[in-house]
Parts: C-alpha cells; structure tokens; sequence
C-alpha cells in the first residue's frame, strides 16, 4: 500500500475581524456608560434620564433669617402652687423674620411685657416644671404677644424664647 506522504489540510484560520469589532463595541459602551455614569453623580441634566421634573412654581424659596428683640428686664411674678405663693423669673426674647414685627413689639413692648406677665402669674406651678408645661407656656406667651400686635395692626411674631427659666 501507499503511503500517503501528502501534508494534512489544516482547518481553516476563522478571521480575527469577528473578535475586533466585538471588542471595540465592547470598549465603546464602557465608555459611554462611565461618561453617563459620571454625569448622573454630578447631577448634571441629561436629557431622557431627568426622573423628577421641577416645576418652576416649586423652585426653593430663599432664605430669610430670624430676627430678635430681648427683652433686657426678666418678667418676675408669683404663681399658685397648693395654696402656696411660689416666684417665677423667666428672661424673654421675641423671634420674627419680618423686622417691622421686632420694631412693633419694641414700641409696644409696655403692652407686651403687661400681658406676658398676666400669662405668666396665670400658669400653674407644677406645669412650669415640666419641659411641657413651658412649651405651651410660650405658646400662650406668643398668642398674648401677637393679640397686641395684631390689635395695634402691626405683623406678627413667630416665637417666644426662654433665656433663662426660674421657679422656686
């Protein structure tokens, strides 16, 4: 028999254009999400991904910082406590964010002053004790306050603020 000395076909070579367009597609979509990727972190509008649209009626309202009127004189007064006279000081100041509110109050501040103390020698003893009991306290203190004002047609204020709170 014959030998057959003829050299074997080699398989045919599959060519590499296949595997370098994958690659560059590959290589081009990393790119492009890491550039969206890095927009989205910065918070940079992006067409098409924006999820919240802001209305303009909603755009942040600017800031407007408190203003404060301290009364310098504590407001000192007895209140009831199981049929005892007990003494309150408590040392005011006035919050508003309108400045003609803080110049009403100073102007009116005689009229203030009397019905802060009405309130005051009003509460009871053992509600002052309690971080509850001067909560509502300045509550009532502020409606007092802004009943004045408003009687006066002057704006209102927006807080009544312990300095320093005594009762023995």
């Amino acid at each position: 028999m014959a030998e057959n000395n003829a050299p074997a076909e080699a398989p045919p070579k599959k060519g590499k254009l296949k595997l370098i367009i994958i690659l560059t597609l590959l290589v081009v979509m990393a790119v492009g999400l890491s550039v969206v990727g890095t927009l989205w972190f910065i918070g940079a509008d992006i067409p098409g991904l924006s999820s919240e649209e802001v209305p303009a009626e909603e755009a942040e309202e600017a800031f407007v910082p408190s203003g404060y009127t301290v009364l310098e004189k504590a407001l000192v007064t007895t209140v009831e406590a199981e049929g005892r006279q007990r003494y309150a000081q408590v040392y005011v100041a006035l919050e508003a964010t309108d400045q003609d509110a803080l110049a009403a109050a100073s102007l009116h501040m005689p009229l203030v002053r009397s019905q802060l103390l009405g309130v005051l020698a009003g509460s009871d003893f053992m509600e002052l004790q309690t971080p509850e009991g001067r909560k509502q306290l300045a509550d009532q203190m502020l409606v007092a306050a802004n009943t004045v004002l408003e009687q006066e047609g002057e704006p209102p204020l927006q807080r009544v603020l312990f300095r320093n709170f005594v009762v023995q």
